[in-house]
């Protein structure tokens, strides 16, 4: 019989696996990314209905819920040996409740890039494709380490509409634009505030990104802040490219590079 070994998760807790994990959930979109740009498959049997890539994984998976109210019946049902969840993304009361019911869960808890690097490999160790975990570290890293600097403009970074919520401190998306050089017009609000219309108009912010997730902004959502700012650059863009933290930050390299502040 092999041996068990003990994996910590980024929020401290261990789970015991006796070898990789043949039947996985992942209750992240960009965890269940990873996981096939890691190279599994069939070892993969339930994800969320946001689990949009790879597009294929929908119509062959088990669909356990949304990543804040997942089936638990779904998910006994499929019999898994590892849950793949994160602190924000999920809710704590029914993490909680997958660990009373024993289920081996690994939890990542993510605010910068570093975090989300470490994520990578820890997820690679788990699921044991640690050598393509490394690599897409690597080139993460390279990427990152390639990119230019933006203008130091002050940027306010909506995510929600009524009411307006914007991405704070201690966010991934933050993170995300302190690595291009933007400062985040809410260096002293945590998290996703609500800013009312007054509130918007006192940050006078010199840029503002209309992320396409969670909220699809649109075009005519450029027009409606345009009345509140009238000076601020106004422009939408695409949410998985600030606040997905797997393996698309491969792709989001690119994208930031196209990044035009118009």
């Amino acid at each position: 019989m092999q041996q068990s070994q003990t994996f910590f998760d980024q929020m401290r807790n261990g789970i015991q696996l006796s070898g990789p994990p043949q039947r996985i959930i992942s209750l992240v979109p960009s965890q269940t990314e990873l996981l096939f740009d890691l190279g599994l498959d069939s070892e993969v049997v339930g994800i969320t209905k946001y689990c949009i890539h790879p597009p294929e994984w929908k119509l062959r998976k088990a669909i356990v819920g949304g990543t804040k109210n997942f089936q638990l019946d779904i998910i006994e049902s499929l019999k898994p040996d590892l849950i793949i969840g994160n602190r924000e993304e999920n809710t704590r009361d029914l993490i909680l409740e997958l660990y009373r019911h024993k289920y081996a869960v690994w939890m990542s808890e993510i605010y910068t890039l570093e975090d989300a690097l470490q994520m990578i490999d820890k997820i690679g160790l788990l699921v044991n494709r640690a050598d393509q975990a490394n690599k897409l570290v690597a080139q993460i890293k390279h990427g990152f380490e390639s990119l230019m600097k933006c203008p130091p403009l002050k940027v306010l970074y909506l995510i929600w509409r009524k009411p307006w919520m914007a991405a704070g401190r201690d966010t991934f998306i933050n993170s995300m634009l302190e690595k291009i050089g933007l400062e985040n017009c809410l260096p002293a609000l945590s998290r996703y505030p609500e800013l009312s219309n007054d509130e918007l108009k006192a940050l006078d912010p010199e840029c503002v990104f209309l992320s396409s997730e969670p909220y699809p902004f649109k075009e005519k959502h450029i027009a409606e802040l345009r009345l509140i700012l009238p000076n601020a650059r106004i422009q939408l863009v695409d949410g998985e490219m600030f606040s997905w933290y797997g393996s698309r930050l491969t792709k989001a390299v690119e994208y930031l590079k196209q990044l035009t502040l118009s």
